[in-house]
């Protein structure tokens, strides 16, 4: 009798889409979450990053929410014309833009924000807390070098 041969996994292929799917499942939670405060997910995040490291230049907010820089201007135009955000030149460097949360801001982000964290813990419930540092550590190792890998030119395609 000819059996089929057996299928052999390709692992890192198969921790790629279970990446992305649980990224997927989790994000839906966020996305979610972060709607029923009538906000996209950027412009939260926005709020969020200024609430959490205080004034920042806009490269910066941007390098941290990992968006574009002219959908990050888009976002920061909407939040500047509802008085949540604003925005100033730097001190040093006249063409450095500055960000800030506006006292308006403030109260809505530290408003919402425990709302959304329980959101967030609910997502990853799944994990047990030892579980879920486990998977932290793990997944900084994994993007930590797959960042650097980018950067050598023997590693790409």
């Amino acid at each position: 009798m000819n059996r089929p041969a057996p299928i052999r996994r390709n692992v890192p292929l198969e921790l790629w889409v279970v990446l992305a799917r649980a990224f997927d499942a989790v994000e839906r939670h966020s996305r979610a979450s972060i709607a029923r405060f009538g906000l996209g997910t950027t412009e939260f995040g926005v709020l969020e990053v200024l609430y959490h490291k205080g004034e920042l230049p806009v490269c910066e907010v941007q390098r941290r929410i990992l968006v574009e820089s002219s959908s990050t201007t888009y976002v920061v135009d909407k939040l500047v014309a509802r008085g949540l955000v604003r925005r100033r030149p730097g001190q040093e460097d006249r063409r450095e833009v500055l960000l800030a949360l506006t006292p308006a801001g403030r109260l809505l982000i530290a408003r919402i924000f425990p709302s959304h964290a329980a959101a967030m813990r609910r997502a990853v419930s799944g994990l047990s807390p030892r579980w879920q540092a486990q998977a932290l550590d793990l997944l900084r190792r994994l993007g930590l070098d797959a960042a650097r890998r980018l950067h050598h030119k023997g590693d790409l395609p």
